[in-house]
């Protein structure tokens, strides 16, 4: 990397110190991205988490790195993520095992799939709302487990309370808490735990596809849907199609831990994020309050949202995309160069960390006015290619981008027709984490309306 400009920082360490600290602060990893981008141009190498890498920058690095040519760069997990999530994950995967797991993974996430969830979803975030009066509400803790509720019950029929809730909750939360750590298979670390949660987990697993498979049990889950047995033919291509269509037990247990990893952190940080943002922003908070209103005016006195409802909020999903464009949520997408490709005038060799700087993009005022301010009318107008990028792009856009929205629409229509809120910690510092929560979870109390 010798060609590229940058500074590796101090031996072994290099710059992971000032990296980190600024992660945690209120506004992420921005100052050290524009630090470097001043000196040393949209593309510059460091020294960061353990990892030589490049991060660049700007809409044509976005369309370069998200939606090249098949095969120009692969995701580039931590060691730590490709052994907690398995070798047959669809964040481990690439090129056409890729291809098929999303086609597989995706149609039990389509929005015409996700109809059969929707009343779960409208009773859990009533239910859960309905705790919150008369109490200090840490909202992160909230919407975790309120989305946690969600894809439990969606992926494998799980009850929203029992015992068999309390052992799923405490084994992903470990899970999810070692996904990020140093990789130390010894007793006591955080990296070891994560393995012997997952295989707890994997165990939970094992025994509901075997009463699946059995008949002792049918569910109308995602797991029934990838379980669907598919007549096995006689020629040669109805049996390729066969097996095109077909998941082992490994790939059935590795993806669904995928979902409840990508699909629990970043829509529970989404949520947290939205209202903090509203509750420092009561204008924007008025108008989406009087956008839920007057839904729910129309309504003939049920508390319950119709599917036709949550599909007509169009300022409710301007706020949601302001939310994941100001909280830059995953700050930056870590690939690997699959092959020499050429970037702002840089070759990039075979084999290297590329990172994409994408709180850089979300906070570029020459695309996005006045960036630090909260402004979902900022959404009024198509944006330019690669400028936003909330739910990703290209191939590995997010898979599960319907059921967040879904989530957030159901949770904040309940949520603004019932209370008004305020904070009760000012902190702005955020978690050291890979996904970008509030380190205070974001202390509030309610108000009935």
């Amino acid at each position: 990397m010798r060609k590229i400009p940058g500074n590796i920082g101090w031996p072994l360490v290099g710059e992971t110190l000032s990296f980190i600290s600024e992660f945690s602060s209120p506004f992420g990893i921005l100052s050290f991205m524009h630090k470097r981008q001043q000196r040393y141009g949209k593309v510059f190498k460091t020294y960061v988490l353990g990892r030589f890498t490049v991060f660049m920058t700007g809409r044509e690095a976005s369309r370069v790195l998200l939606s090249g040519k098949d095969g120009m760069v692969s995701l580039n997990l931590f060691y730590t993520g490709k052994q907690v999530l398995g070798p047959t994950s669809l964040l481990t995967t690439n090129g056409e095992e890729h291809k098929r797991l999303r086609r597989l993974i995706g149609d039990p996430l389509s929005i015409d799939a996700l109809k059969k969830y929707f009343a779960f979803i409208n009773d859990l975030a009533i239910e859960t709302l309905s705790t919150w009066l008369g109490r200090k509400v840490l909202v992160l803790e909230e919407a975790s487990t309120f989305t946690l509720k969600v894809i439990g019950n969606m992926i494998m029929s799980l009850e929203p309370a029992g015992e068999e809730q309390e052992k799923f909750r405490a084994n992903f939360k470990i899970i999810s808490s070692s996904f990020a750590s140093l990789p130390l298979k010894i007793p006591g670390t955080a990296f070891y735990r994560g393995l012997k949660a997952r295989n707890r987990m994997y165990a939970m697993l094992d025994s509901i596809i075997l009463k699946r498979r059995d008949g002792e049990v049918v569910c109308g889950d995602f797991l029934q849907t990838l379980l669907r047995k598919h007549a096995k033919g006689s020629t040669d291509e109805e049996e390729e199609k066969y097996n095109s269509n077909k998941l082992t037990d490994s790939q059935l247990k590795d993806n669904i831990l995928t979902l409840l990893v990508a699909g629990h952190d970043t829509t529970t940080a989404a949520l947290t994020w939205l209202l903090k943002f509203l509750g420092e922003n009561p204008e924007v908070l008025q108008k989406l309050r009087e956008e839920h209103i007057e839904i729910q005016g129309k309504r003939s006195g049920s508390r319950h949202l119709t599917w036709s409802e949550v599909n007509s909020m169009p300022y409710t999903n301007k706020v949601i995309s302001e939310t994941l464009r100001k909280a830059t949520i995953l700050p930056w997408f870590s690939r690997k160069a699959a092959e020499d490709f050429v970037i702002d005038g840089y070759i990039i060799k075979k084999g290297w960390s590329v990172n994409l700087d994408v709180v850089s993009i979300h906070h570029d005022p020459s695309i996005f006015t006045n960036p630090e301010k909260f402004d979902p009318s900022r959404f009024n107008n198509p944006l330019k290619p690669f400028s936003f990028l909330g739910f990703g792009n290209g191939p590995r856009m997010c898979p599960g981008i319907n059921l967040a929205k879904l989530e957030i629409c159901v949770f904040i229509h309940h949520l603004v027709c019932t209370y008004k809120w305020k904070p009760m910690d000012k902190d702005d510092s955020v978690r050291a984490m890979l996904v970008r929560m509030p380190k205070n979870n974001y202390p509030i109390i309610v108000e009935k309306l």
